[in-house]
């Protein structure tokens, strides 16, 4: 595949915080328009890979591109979305008033914001609680605000840290539908989770294990070569054979 045609790349990505590494010789080649599952533990070097390829950490080495661009991005691209596993909403204004907010900083036209704000807010199951302010909401209430905000300008890359932590499974099952329809449109998702089931509904995994890439492949692809029945047995073979 023709390097254009990736939308995330990285060569020999090594991110140290001292003396530890959390991010070892690290390459990935993402291609546009899939949805691309980084699945492991906590602490397998997931969050800071994302981390990394948002420029919010400087990688100690190794190369990273987004779209085509080096990272870190000098300014802001509108073409990328990212939603953090911390709250990054404003608590003391309302959903309403923060997807307004993130719409207008990701340039959306003003004229599409309405329809986009109720297709966005029915999706995480807001849209009756969006003159909520978000400091009365739950967690996973916020959680949910928060991706309404990262999908509200239909951006063509979106980078999720671990979507659907504290979602119940009917409304995570709509999630996934979602992304299917974005990724339909030409959307590229590449998200994290440590739920293996959520992995098997990705178009591509990559398996990370204290900070490396273990194994990476459709789902079917990494069940055939570990030999097991599901992606989790799959993730146990993938350790064992690393640390041969």
């Amino acid at each position: 595949m023709e390097s254009a045609a990736y939308v995330v790349r990285t060569d020999g990505l090594r991110k140290e915080y001292g003396d530890i590494v959390a991010v070892e010789d690290l390459c990935l080649n993402i291609p546009a328009g899939r949805i691309y599952g980084l699945i492991g533990p906590n602490g397998s070097g997931k969050t800071t890979a994302i981390k990394v390829l948002m420029g919010l950490v400087r990688s100690t080495s190794g190369t990273a591109e987004v779209l085509g661009r080096k990272v870190p991005i000098k300014g802001k691209d509108g073409r990328v979305s990212y939603m953090p596993q911390e709250l990054a909403l404003y608590t003391d204004l309302t959903v309403h008033e923060n997807v307004q907010l993130f719409a207008e900083l990701n340039g959306l036209e003003p004229s599409a914001l309405a329809e986009r704000e109720k297709e966005v807010l029915e999706v995480v199951g807001l849209y009756g609680r969006k003159d909520d302010l978000v400091g009365h909401l739950s967690g996973g209430m916020q959680h949910r605000a928060s991706l309404a905000c990262a999908m509200i300008n239909r951006p063509a890359l979106m980078f999720l840290d671990e979507p659907t932590v504290g979602v119940d499974p009917e409304l995570r099952a709509g999630f996934w539908e979602h992304f299917r329809a974005l990724k339909s449109q030409g959307m590229t998702v590449v998200l994290t989770t440590h739920y293996m089931d959520e992995a098997s509904r990705c178009d591509l995994v990559g398996m990370m294990h204290k900070g490396r890439l273990i194994a990476e492949g459709t789902p079917d692809e990494l069940l055939k070569d570990s030999g097991t029945a599901n992606l989790e047995d799959a993730f146990l073979v993938f350790i064992r054979r690393c640390q041969e």
